[in-house]
C-alpha cells in the first residue's frame, strides 16, 4: 500500500502530539529525606527496656546518643540489656555506683559504629566502647559462628539472637545480661595499709629509754660529789 501524503501529516501531527505530552507531564518527586533516628522510639516498640530508658534519662546519656546517632557517619551498635537483665543483678549493683561510673556502666554497652550481627564475627577483639579513655581501653569481646553471636566481658558472656534495629546508621541488640565492665565490677587489690613497726625498732626504743635515765641520774651523782668535795675544802680552811 502506497503512503499519502495525506498519512505522512497525519503520523507527524500523533508524533508531535505524544512528544507535546511527554513534555508537559511532570517529573516524579525526589525522596522525601528519612528524619533523624529516634532511639528512645526503638526501645519503646521492643516494650522491655523501661529500666534503661529510665537510666539513659538520668544521666543524660539518651542526649548524647542522640545527637552523636543523627551526626555521626559511621553510624551506632547499642547493646540493649532488658529489664529482667537488670532485675538478675546483685542488690544495690547499681545504687553503689556514682553518677559517673552509671555513665560508663551504659556507655560500655555501645560501640561508635554501625555493625550487624554477621560483621561482628568479623571484628578485631577487643572492641573499644564508649566507656574506653584515658584510663584505657574498655572492650568487648565477639565470638561465635553463622548467626549466633557471643559478647564477653570478662565477667559476663551473652548470646545475641536478635535485633530490635538493624538498619544504618542504628544496630540495636536486647542482651538479657548487663554487660558489666571489668574496671568497675572486678575484682579489686586491697589497699595498702601502712607498715607495723618492727621489733627491733620497738626493742631499740625500749632500750634507749633507761639509758637517757641513767645518764641523768650519773650526772647528778657527779654535781653531788662536787658540791660535797667542795664544802669539806672550805671546812678544812677554816679550821
Amino acid at each position: 500500500m502506497a503512503t499519502t501524503p495525506l498519512s505522512l501529516f497525519l503520523l507527524s501531527l500523533l508524533l508531535s502530539l505524544s512528544l507535546d505530552a511527554q513534555a508537559q507531564t511532570p517529573a516524579a518527586p525526589a525522596p522525601t529525606p528519612s528524619g533523624p533516628v529516634n532511639f528512645t522510639a526503638v526501645l519503646e516498640k521492643g516494650g522491655q527496656f523501661v529500666t534503661l530508658i529510665r537510666l539513659l534519662n538520668k544521666t543524660q546519656t539518651l542526649n548524647q546518643i542522640d545527637n552523636q546517632l543523627n551526626s555521626s557517619s559511621e553510624g551506632m551498635t547499642v547493646f540493649a540489656p532488658t529489664d529482667n537483665a537488670f532485675n538478675n543483678l546483685k542488690a544495690g549493683a547499681l545504687n553503689d555506683l556514682s553518677q559517673q561510673e552509671q555513665v560508663q556502666l551504659l556507655q560500655y554497652h555501645i560501640l561508635a559504629k554501625f555493625y550487624t550481627m554477621s560483621s561482628l564475627l568479623l571484628v578485631s577483639n577487643p572492641v573499644p566502647t564508649q566507656a574506653s579513655g584515658p584510663d584505657g581501653v574498655w572492650g568487648l569481646n565477639f565470638t561465635g559462628q553463622s548467626s549466633q553471636v557471643n559478647v564477653s566481658t570478662g565477667l559476663v558472656v551473652v548470646q545475641i539472637n536478635n535485633a530490635l534495629r538493624q538498619d544504618f546508621p542504628l544496630a540495636v541488640y536486647p542482651v538479657d545480661k548487663v554487660l558489666l565492665p571489668e574496671a568497675l565490677f572486678g575484682v579489686k587489690p586491697p589497699s595498702a595499709s601502712p607498715p607495723a613497726p618492727s621489733s627491733k625498732s620497738n626493742a631499740t626504743t625500749a632500750a634507749a629509754g633507761p639509758t637517757t635515765d641513767n645518764n641523768s641520774a650519773g650526772g647528778r651523782n657527779v654535781a653531788l660529789g662536787l658540791v660535797v668535795g667542795l664544802g669539806l675544802v672550805c671546812i678544812g680552811i677554816l679550821s
